[in-house]
C-alpha cells in the first residue's frame, strides 16, 4: 500500500474521515490509500482523488500539493512553518483562476535552432513572457473581479495565454462568479474557474 498525497491541512479534523491523515509536526498532510501495482496515472485513481480534493476544500482551505509528492522529510522541515502560518492567515480563503487566450504574442521557438538546452529554454522564457492579452479585456477583468479579491495576480502560462490568480474569500466566491458574468459583455473568451486550494498564493517563489 502506497499513499498519494493531496494537500496540507491545519488540523487533522479537516482531512477525516475524507482521507488519510498522515503527521507532519504540527500540520496534516490529507492522502489516499492506493495499492502498490496501481499506477498513478490511472484514470479511475485520478477521479477519485478530483472528487476528494473538492470534497476536502469544501471543509477546509488546504494547500495543495504536486501530483505524486512522496513524503520528504527534508522538505518538510524547510517549508512546514510557511504553510503552517499560509494556512492560518488563509483559513478562509480560496482561489479562483481566469484564464484568457494572448491577442499578441511570439511564435513558440524550435527547439532545433538552439546548440543548447539552456538557450532554448530562455527563449522560451522570452516567448512566454512576451505574450499579452487585449488591454482594455484586462482592465474590465481588474475592474469588475478585483475589488473582491485579497490578493491577485497575473501570469503568462504558456506563449498563447494568461491567467489572472484571485484570492478571495469564501463568502466572495458568487461574487466573483457574477462579475465573471458581467465580463462576458466584452466578448472576449476566457474561463473562469475555481474555488481552488491555495497553490498560486502558495508558491515562494512569487511572494
Amino acid at each position: 500500500m502506497k499513499h498519494v498525497a493531496i494537500g496540507v491541512h491545519l488540523r487533522r479534523e479537516d482531512v477525516e474521515p475524507l482521507a488519510t491523515p498522515i503527521a507532519a509536526g504540527e500540520l496534516f498532510f490529507s492522502a489516499l490509500d492506493v495499492a502498490d501495482d496501481q499506477p498513478l496515472g490511472d484514470r479511475e485513481l485520478l477521479i477519485r482523488i478530483a472528487r476528494v480534493r473538492g470534497a476536502l476544500l469544501e471543509r477546509a482551505t488546504f494547500i495543495a500539493v504536486r501530483y505524486g509528492y512522496t513524503f520528504s522529510r527534508e522538505a518538510e522541515a524547510v517549508q512546514l512553518a510557511r504553510w503552517k502560518q499560509l494556512l492560518e492567515e488563509n483559513r478562509g480563503n480560496v482561489e479562483m483562476t481566469l484564464k484568457v487566450a494572448a491577442t499578441s504574442s511570439v511564435a513558440r521557438p524550435d527547439r532545433h535552432a538552439f546548440a543548447s538546452g539552456a538557450g532554448y529554454l530562455r527563449a522560451l522564457h522570452e516567448a512566454t513572457q512576451a505574450a499579452d492579452a487585449d488591454p482594455k479585456f484586462r482592465v474590465e477583468a481588474e475592474r469588475l473581479i478585483l475589488p473582491h479579491a485579497v490578493k491577485h495576480r497575473w501570469a503568462h502560462r504558456d506563449e498563447k495565454s494568461l491567467e489572472l490568480s484571485v484570492l478571495v474569500a469564501r463568502g466572495a466566491v458568487d461574487e466573483v462568479r457574477e462579475a465573471g458574468e458581467r465580463l462576458k459583455e466584452t466578448g472576449v473568451p476566457f474561463l473562469l474557474s475555481g474555488p481552488w486550494p491555495l497553490e498560486v498564493f502558495a508558491d515562494a517563489d512569487h511572494e
